[in-house]
C-alpha cells in the first residue's frame, strides 16, 4: 500500500504524520511540487514481462506524461532479489542526490521508497504498482528497493545519458535508515 510519512529532519524516531490516503498524498507532496498520482491501467504486464511488452502496455500514459514534461525517452528497471550489484546500486541511489531533471518513476509492480529532504522536513513516500511519483529537479531525495528489493518500474528521461546524480554529501539518509538496513 502505498504510504507517506513525515518527519523533522532532526527526529527520526517520531514522524509528523501518517497516510495512506492517495489524495492526502497528492495534496500534501504538490506543495513541495512534487507530482503523484495513480494510473489505472486495463492491462498489467506479468512481472517477468520483456521492458518492450511493458514500454508499449503504458504507451498512452508515457506518450502523455512525455508530451506534458518534454522528456524524450523511457526506460524499465526491474529488481527482484538481492542479486550481483545490487549492494552497490543501493548505496549510490541511498546517498542524499539531486538531478538536473525531474525524476519521474512509474512502478509496475512492487514497491520502493522516494525520501525527499525539503525545508528541514523528510517526506518518506512508499511508491506500490500504480504510482507515479516526479521529483521536481533540485530536490534533494534518495531512493530506497530495499535490502531485498522487488520492483519494476518505468523510468522517463529527459537527458539522453539517463539517470545523472550530483550528491550533496549530507548523511542524512543514514539517519533515516530503515531497521533492516546494513549500512549503519
Amino acid at each position: 500500500m502505498s504510504s507517506l510519512a513525515l518527519y523533522r529532519d532532526d527526529n527520526p524516531a517520531t514522524p509528523l504524520l501518517r497516510t495512506g490516503d492517495g489524495d492526502e498524498m497528492a495534496a500534501i507532496l504538490g506543495k513541495i511540487g512534487v507530482r503523484f498520482e495513480r494510473w489505472d491501467s486495463p492491462v498489467i504486464p506479468p512481472r517477468d514481462a520483456p521492458a518492450d511488452e511493458v514500454l508499449e502496455i503504458y504507451r498512452p500514459y508515457l506518450d502523455q506524461l512525455m508530451g506534458e514534461t518534454g522528456a524524450g525517452s523511457a526506460d524499465v528497471v526491474s529488481m527482484h532479489g538481492a542479486g550481483e550489484g545490487w549492494d552497490a546500486a543501493r548505496r549510490k541511489f541511498l546517498s542524499e542526490h539531486v538531478h538536473a531533471e525531474d525524476e519521474i518513476r512509474f512502478f509496475v509492480h512492487g514497491h520502493g521508497d522516494f525520501v525527499l529532504h525539503v525545508d528541514r522536513q523528510v517526506f518518506n513516500v512508499r511508491c506500490t504498482a500504480g504510482d507515479l511519483i516526479s521529483v521536481p529537479a533540485g530536490v534533494p531525495h534518495w531512493f530506497d528497493g530495499g535490502a531485498d528489493p522487488d520492483f519494476v518500474a518505468l523510468r522517463v528521461f529527459t537527458n539522453p545519458d539517463g539517470w545523472i546524480a550530483r550528491y550533496t554529501g549530507d548523511d542524512i539518509a543514514l539517519r533515516f535508515a530503515a531497521p533492516d538496513d546494513k549500512r549503519v
